[in-house]
């Protein structure tokens, strides 16, 4: 979300890589950046159980036209979603982030959400590649445990907001 990693934040990260060998310092901006989002930073309008359930909602809209959707979490104040885009990944994150942005401010007051500014989401998002089948099972893994690593819950499957929850819709591809 757009408040919950501030560009003063990002800045001391670069700071603090600055010494961290090159081929090493994007691993390390990476775990600086998942450890402050996890400790819930910014107004967190995502753990509302409705925001929640509309941004659920978006990634479920075009599974199977536009990505076979994998697996997904979504924290307090981001998400993590793990797809095999059919089109171009920007224009999916765009479509994501345009619908359940607008819903988000058109309600903000209303549902007294907080969240600060015009926007919701940030401009930027974080991509990788998957290499292999470890490596997918991996990041699924990161996925379903990131609110447990967050002391959100217990365990994964408790997660309300995730492809984990026995609970979720059956035609989500979620291993």
């Amino acid at each position: 979300m757009a408040d919950s990693l501030p560009q003063e934040v990002l800045k001391q990260f670069e700071l603090e890589i600055a010494s961290v060998a090159e081929d090493r310092r994007e691993r390390c901006r990476r775990k600086l950046i998942e450890k402050y989002m996890d400790s819930g930073m910014g107004c967190c309008a995502l753990q509302h159980p409705v925001v929640a359930d509309v941004v659920q909602n978006s990634f479920f809209a075009f599974d199977g036209v536009k990505y076979p959707l994998i697996a997904w979490c979504i924290m307090p104040n981001h998400v993590h979603i793990l797809i095999e885009p059919l089109i171009e990944l920007g224009k999916i994150v765009q479509s994501w982030k345009s619908f359940t942005g607008r819903w988000v401010m058109k309600h903000n007051a209303e549902l007294e959400l907080g969240v600060p500014g015009k926007r919701l989401w940030m401009r930027e998002y974080w991509d990788r590649y998957i290499r292999n089948e470890g490596h997918l099972q991996t990041v699924i893994e990161y996925i379903h445990q990131n609110p447990v690593k967050a002391h959100l819950c217990q365990f994964p499957e408790t997660w309300r907001w995730s492809s984990a929850y026995p609970g979720a819709p059956s035609f989500i591809s979620a291993q």
